[in-house]
């Protein structure tokens, strides 16, 4: 699933019919189903198709900053999480549930949540410097 920013904002059709052609007379207005005499511009419901438009730059670099600072808080938060005593130590779910609490005791189960905020972080990194670049 790519997190890339569309580039592009495109409206969608009034009908998936095809558009009449505009040298017909009134038989071909007869045989795709609407009224002779009608003209597709004056039909209700009808739109004229727009140019696709480009989402500005200041939008996309001030998402990809908010993006890359919010998985970088994340990040930080997961890998200090496990080591602090007063969190992970004297957790409330923890005391409520002692087989959990054994098992986050372990750690392996706390280098574990590590890697995941170290992850996060570089996933930040990655994201910024290849955005940058590109």
């Amino acid at each position: 699933m790519s997190q890339k920013p569309e580039l592009t904002l495109f409206p969608l059709d009034p009908s998936p019919a095809p558009a009449p052609e505009a040298g017909s007379g009134s038989v071909s207005g007869a045989a795709s189903g609407s009224a002779p005499g009608i003209e597709p511009a004056s039909a209700p419901g009808f739109q004229p198709r727009r140019t696709p438009r480009r989402i500005p730059r200041w939008l996309e670099r001030a998402e990809l900053f908010l993006r890359v600072l919010l998985r970088m808080y994340i990040g930080v938060a997961v890998c200090y999480v496990p080591w602090s005593r007063s969190f992970w130590d004297q957790n409330p779910l923890f005391a409520h549930f002692p087989l959990l609490g054994a098992f986050a005791a372990h750690g392996a189960v706390r280098g574990l949540v590590s890697g995941l905020g170290l992850l996060n972080l570089w996933i930040a990194f990655h994201d910024a410097l290849r955005r940058r670049d590109g």
